[in-house]
């Protein structure tokens, strides 16, 4: 029998069923873990051991960089779709388009995610809420919550802010194309805001050591993350060498 609620827009009804059908599928997934003891729901580290991490973001730049060799350095913070194809040990997304699609996979309920609180991200299990809030994206997000987790160094890959193609002016994203995502011959987004909480968050912490990987000695460097005295740039050729060492 379908469900009437007096007052409720269209909007509102699409959203309420959108949240029972996910809920119903994750009680599947929960009597699934019951009956099947193999599974393990990865805990909250609150600090680490390991002085280096890796913040992720899905930028054309980190092409080719295995993220399982990375984990054997540190651990690995990165965002959306990435999910796909990985396992980083904290995923990071905000987008709620995006959050439906993780849920709808079940990758929460056996890896560590992370999202902003929202009517729709309170109704499930197994998924951690920033507190505060930031309202950030998704990859200054990553950097801002691996900043709280103890590093002392934190390396940034995939975080280009400027367009690929002619002029820089279509989408500079390793997903682009696929679903939730812009177009491949979209409009660049504007990386303004990126850069600038970027900026925020490594000055908020000036003991850590924060080193931006990018494609060669020209990428592009935005104005408010010049001159900060706890941030560097490297190419991704020296990065590789140096993790090889």
């Amino acid at each position: 029998m379908k469900k009437y609620i007096p007052g409720e827009s269209r909007a509102q009804r699409k959203q309420r069923k959108t949240i029972e059908k996910l809920k119903k599928q994750e009680q599947s997934w929960k009597l699934s873990k019951v009956k099947n003891s193999t599974t393990v729901v990865t805990s909250v580290d609150k600090t680490s051991n390991n002085p280096i991490a890796f913040v992720l973001g899905n930028g054309v730049s980190r092409n080719n960089i295995d993220i399982t060799l990375l984990q054997s350095y540190g651990k690995v913070y990165a965002c959306n779709a990435i999910y796909r194809t990985s396992y980083p040990d904290y995923l990071i997304a905000v987008d709620t388009k995006m959050m439906k699609e993780i849920i709808q996979s079940g990758y929460h309920q056996t890896n560590t995610v992370y999202t902003n609180p929202n009517r729709f991200t309170r109704e499930f299990d197994n998924i951690n809420l920033f507190n505060p809030n930031l309202g950030w994206s998704s990859g200054p997000s990553a950097l801002n919550l691996a900043s709280t987790h103890g590093y002392s160094t934190i390396y940034i890959l995939g975080f280009d802010y400027q367009g690929i193609g002619d002029n820089n002016g279509l989408v500079n994203n390793l997903y682009s194309g696929t679903e939730n995502y812009k177009g491949s011959n979209d409009r660049a987004t504007y990386f303004g805001n990126w850069s600038r909480q970027t900026g925020i968050c490594i000055k908020k912490y000036p003991k850590i050591k924060y080193i931006r990987v990018v494609e060669n000695e020209n990428s592009f460097v935005p104005d408010n993350i010049t001159n900060i005295e706890n941030l560097k740039h490297i190419t991704k050729q020296n990065f590789i060498n140096n993790l090889s060492k």
